[in-house]
């Protein structure tokens, strides 16, 4: 358990990447920043709890990533506007982003719920 902490933990690393995004005109990176919150997990007790917010959020990440990579791609490719390969590359961009937000609000939403929970145990 504590492997997988440290881990996921140093995903959070990804989030300074964001500053390319910051100095650069390449405002997609700015979406590494949503990695920020993993760094939460060096200082969190590992517990079932954490392991099955882990989980789900990469599930609901990954789900979404490719639903919008998908819904991006049919949408390029009927509209024509552009090759096959530019559609696809802004697909796979789009899904990735898409994944990260929807990672990133879905394990704070949860980290915030378990917050919401013990604080009316105290």
């Amino acid at each position: 358990m504590k492997l997988r902490r440290l881990l996921c933990g140093s995903i959070g690393f990804f989030s300074l990447l964001g500053f390319v995004g910051v100095f650069t005109e390449e405002r997609l990176f700015l979406t590494f920043f949503a990695f920020a919150v993993e760094f939460e997990h060096f200082f969190a007790p590992s517990d079932e709890y954490l392991d099955r917010q882990i989980l789900v959020s990469a599930a609901a990440g990954f789900f979404l990533g490719m639903l919008v990579s998908a819904a991006a791609a049919l949408a390029g490719f009927i509209s024509g506007a552009a090759s096959p390969g530019n559609v696809l590359g802004g697909a796979f961009a789009w899904g990735w982003a898409a994944a990260v937000v929807s990672y990133s609000v879905c394990s704070a939403a949860l980290s915030f719920r378990e917050r919401w929970y013990a604080g009316d145990k105290e």
